[in-house]
């Protein structure tokens, strides 16, 4: 079963992966950042729509970099619209910590911090299991919470 669990997870972040969602430049972005992970070259500008009560209206980025990179920039654009900048903020640190810690519980997550999202974001979790890949799988969140603080770029050094 778990061999069979870790092949949909490699499959979805392939599809992601090769496919991206809201891969583009939306007209209406009124912030941007740049990130940049140097250890491997991933490249990547994430640009948000928010309204004037701070909810995220449209997420997208361009850029290029590695499969799980790119993966985790297109799941995190999905889950992002309709959300409030502190409710992004406190998914980033949840996400965070599913890909860093290992006595991760997403059943113990508070459900103001989106564990549905989370659920849908667990197939990066196997990064924390390889230390460099955690900056390719969080890359684009400490460029989107770079964004919503008006910093114009951001590494992942």
């Amino acid at each position: 079963m778990l061999d069979e669990l870790r092949e949909l997870y490699q499959e979805v972040i392939l599809d992601h992966g090769r496919n991206p969602r809201n891969h583009r430049r939306p007209e209406d972005a009124n912030r941007h950042a740049r990130g940049n992970n140097p250890i491997c070259g991933d490249t990547l500008v994430v640009y948000l729509d928010v309204g004037d009560d701070g909810v995220i209206r449209d997420a997208a980025f361009e850029g290029q970099g590695c499969a799980i990179s790119i993966a985790s920039a297109s799941m995190m654009t999905d889950v992002l619209k309709g959300k409030t900048e502190a409710q992004a903020r406190a998914l980033f640190e949840k996400f965070h910590d599913l890909c860093t810690k290992d006595d991760f519980d997403l059943d113990a997550v508070d459900n103001g911090a989106g564990d549905d999202d989370l659920e849908r974001l667990q197939v990066l979790a196997g990064v924390r299991a390889f230390p460099m890949r955690v900056k390719c799988a969080t890359l684009a969140w400490h460029t989107m919470t770079a964004a919503m603080s008006g910093e114009d770029a951001t590494s992942t050094e």
